[in-house]
């Protein structure tokens, strides 16, 4: 089987990150299947195949990740006359309106939401059901744009992971040096929550700005992916929405359990660092909250919790936390000009090949999962 990332990022079987890459093999299948769906020319919808390319190679141009772009733009251009005259214009003329109200509602949606997440909002949301594209294609156009976003961060860190190139050892982590953080003392305790400049750790409801599943007349696919996605997932919003999509929920699904699960390589609660880092900088507080919360349950405490909602580009308490922070915040906000030199304080910080990759999993994953809360809905306070 071609796999994109392995083939964009020039890795050669046998290479020290195709075989770091491939010791998480979980991920690298779920990557490809979500690619195949939500690119190919499988899923009975009528946002075109056509459409769905050439709206992934304008969010990675927006995005600055060329080569991606570049190959959506071939695969766009090979399909040939599906590329109509206002797709095409699109591939030509970088920035153009077609004209086409239903064409440009998506358009401004996949630009707005390409670098900038939060500058969304729900009338641009509102705007291409209204346009003419359903409910169902809605929600695909936003899976869509979730994916391309996590995809886009995820080349670009393999890439740079190949130009640094691998060891076969976890060098020895240099002094950790003096960080300045809020000390505990100023903290309420793990357990209670923390609240700091619009940001936290309570748990919060969230309530989809289209109209979700009725679980009760779903369809029998759609009743099993629910039934495997989540245990409350019929009481949610969230997933009564994307079961309008069920085989992309499925292997979404597949892809955030291989990246925030998996045994071994970096620890559980750093993986939750890296997630709250990229929310905290995409302005999702409902991710964000999630994450802070499950790092307090793993690590047992909060001072980079209350550092990232403060100040992310000066969190960290160590010289681990403070790469993972920095490297998850580089690659959310320039995933085109991240390179070897943004990993090298990983490394110079004590992490592996496989805890560096585990790192660049989680951070362009919350690139996926921020789009989709912050464009599909709004979270909603349970506690004063």
């Amino acid at each position: 089987m071609t796999d994109t990332i392995d083939r964009l990022a020039g890795l050669e079987q046998g290479s020290p990150t195709f075989t770091t890459r491939h010791e998480r093999e979980k991920v690298a299948l779920a990557t490809q299947a979500c690619e195949d769906l939500l690119l190919g020319n499988q899923l009975d919808s009528e946002l075109t195949q056509a459409e769905r390319l050439v709206l992934a190679a304008e969010q990675t141009r927006v995005s600055g990740v060329s080569t991606l772009e570049a190959e959506y733009r071939s695969r766009a251009e090979a399909l040939g006359q599906a590329i109509t005259p206002e797709l095409r214009a699109i591939l030509d003329q970088p920035g153009t309106q077609t004209g086409n109200a239903r064409l440009d509602a998506m358009l401004h949606f996949v630009r707005t939401l390409a670098l900038n997440p939060a500058q969304s909002d729900q009338a641009a949301l509102l705007a291409i059901p209204a346009a003419g594209l359903s409910l169902n294609d809605t929600v695909l156009l936003a899976q869509l744009i979730g994916f391309v976003a996590y995809q886009a961060r995820l080349l670009a860190g393999v890439k740079a992971m190949g130009e640094l190139g691998g060891v076969t050892e976890a060098p020895a982590a240099q002094p950790v040096d003096a960080a300045p953080f809020v000390h505990p003392a100023n903290l309420p305790p793990p357990g209670e929550p923390l609240r700091r400049n619009g940001f936290t750790s309570e748990t919060l409801d969230w309530k989809a700005w289209l109209q979700v599943l009725d679980p009760g007349t779903a369809t029998p696919e759609q009743q099993h992916v629910l039934e495997v996605s989540h245990p409350k997932a019929k009481s949610m919003d969230f997933y009564l929405l994307l079961a309008r999509q069920p085989q992309v929920l499925l292997e979404r699904s597949q892809a955030f359990n291989a990246i925030m699960y998996a045994p071994g390589g970096l620890s559980r609660a750093e993986r939750e660092v890296a997630a709250t880092a990229v929310s905290r900088s995409n302005g999702c507080v409902y991710c964000a909250s999630v994450h802070a919360q499950r790092f307090e349950q793993l690590a047992k405490r909060n001072d980079v919790m209350a550092q990232l909602f403060d100040e992310p580009d000066t969190a960290g308490t160590n010289a681990r936390e403070r790469a993972i922070i920095q490297a998850s915040l580089t690659l959310t906000r320039a995933p085109g000009s991240f390179g070897k030199h943004n990993l090298q304080p990983l490394r110079d910080a004590g992490l592996s090949d496989l805890e560096i990759l585990d790192m660049l999993h989680s951070a362009a994953l919350f690139g996926w999962a921020n789009r989709l809360m912050l464009n599909l809905g709004v979270e909603l306070y349970s506690t004063p």
